[in-house]
């Protein structure tokens, strides 16, 4: 049985390095991020449209603590663990980049991704990081939400 290749996990500082070291001019480096609390068909058609949109996808994945601050005390329903191990495991991502700031804004200000992306529930004005990312010349992406599918939502589901 062949071993599954899973995506790098890594620190901003290893990720800049990472990408240094595999961009190319020609290379579009393309970045999302997200909680992640329970993977579902959604989170898989951002992922999967994200990377449709270049060559290398980080994903940035915030820790128990920033999911905890963000969604409230019952969360994250998954340890940052077994967030990675999922998302690591995608054949689509690439790296995996975990940060407990409550948003990305730090991270993408160190790896200037050339695509920025969020799902439908954003506007471009609301996606954190946006104005870095256009400043550099690069572009934000909406990919519309998948309907019927939200973490939050199938939690209610479950109690």
């Amino acid at each position: 049985m062949s071993e599954v290749k899973r995506a790098p996990v890594m620190t901003a500082c290893e990720a800049v390095k990472f990408l240094e070291q595999r961009r190319a001019p020609w290379y579009t480096v393309v970045f999302t991020n997200g909680c992640f609390d329970l993977l579902h068909p959604g989170h898989l058609e951002i992922l999967e449209k994200s990377r449709a949109m270049g060559d290398l996808l980080v994903v940035g994945v915030n820790t128990d603590e920033s999911v905890k601050r963000l969604k409230g005390p019952s969360r994250p329903v998954q340890s940052l663990d077994s967030r990675v191990a999922v998302l690591s495991a995608i054949r689509f991502v690439d790296c995996v980049v975990p940060f407990s700031e409550d948003t990305p804004e730090e991270l993408i200000s160190v790896l200037l991704p050339d695509v920025l992306v969020k799902g439908g529930d954003y506007t471009v004005d609301t996606v954190v990081g946006a104005e870095t990312v256009l400043r550099m010349g690069g572009r934000v992406e909406i990919v519309p939400v998948l309907k019927g599918y939200s973490t939050t939502a199938l939690l209610k589901d479950l109690t």
